[in-house]
């Protein structure tokens, strides 16, 4: 893992490969080595940077001037620019696909093309959002993830993996394993992605290479979302990948990666 410093606080990211850049944003409670078999693949045709994103990973809590997506995505451009890098893809799954949405927003020249996985860039749902902050409240009460809060989250990340799966094994052992400093860091980058503002005018906008992938299981982010999503984006291209939910990339490695390939094959480069 590289770091990179931004208002005082250390980003850890991978830089992996040679060629055209793909930038990778993971999901909420995951980190960059949740893209392992996609980066294994793709790093042989292309360089691939792949952040943690704050409080995830080894990477720090976010700075206090990093209160939403937007800022987020703020940050990592600044890392491509640190690094000298001028055009990117993004590939981003849930939360991961949120923040490059703002950074599209933000860059939009810049952007060659975009890969949306099993995310939803409008408002969060008014039940849902009021279900996540109070586990977000509950992180910061207990100053830890309790199993609770792990099995409401663990529950929701798959379809056909089962519980005793090494995958499933090691998301909930990271999890219940967080620092007091870890959990309240969570709590603030969940409060980022469930507050997130609605973002689905500017999607209606885009001009760009626009892949839109979700599990055809997936309980956090049902396909109607980005069936919604695909309806806004013109041109935009609708994949659903079948026996998978949430963390498809991981349910359904090959056909992701294959996926991935023949589009940025034709987008990316």
């Amino acid at each position: 893992m590289k770091t990179f410093t931004i208002n005082a606080q250390t980003m850890q990211y991978q830089d992996i490969g040679e060629g055209p850049v793909l930038v990778f944003g993971h999901s909420y409670l995951w980190d960059s080595t949740m893209w392992a078999p996609q980066v294994e693949v793709l790093s042989q045709s292309y360089r691939c940077i792949v952040p943690d994103f704050w409080g995830h990973g080894q990477s720090s809590a976010a700075p206090e001037s990093t209160r939403t997506l937007k800022d987020y995505a703020n940050d990592v451009l600044a890392l491509l620019e640190h690094l000298d890098i001028d055009t990117f893809s993004l590939i981003g799954l849930s939360s991961g696909g949120m923040w490059a949405t703002e950074l599209v927003i933000n860059a939009p020249a810049r952007v060659k093309s975009l890969v949306l996985m099993d995310t939803f860039v409008g408002l969060e749902p008014e039940v849902v959002h009021t279900k996540y902050f109070a586990k977000m409240a509950e992180m910061e009460a207990h100053s830890a993830l309790t199993t609770d809060i792990v099995e409401f989250f663990d529950d929701r990340q798959f379809a056909g993996v089962d519980s005793s799966d090494p995958i499933r094994h090691t998301f909930r052992e990271n999890l219940l394993a967080s620092t007091k400093e870890k959990a309240h860091a969570l709590a603030k980058a969940g409060r980022m992605i469930f507050g997130r503002r609605d973002m689905f005018e500017d999607t209606e906008m885009f001009a760009l290479p626009t892949l839109i992938m979700v599990g055809a299981k997936d309980a956090m982010r049902p396909v109607l979302e980005s069936q919604l999503m695909h309806d806004g984006i013109t041109g935009s291209e609708f994949v659903l990948i079948p026996n998978a939910g949430h963390i498809s990339n991981l349910e359904q490695p090959e056909f992701v990666t294959d996926k991935l390939r023949a589009f940025l094959s034709h987008h990316a480069n």
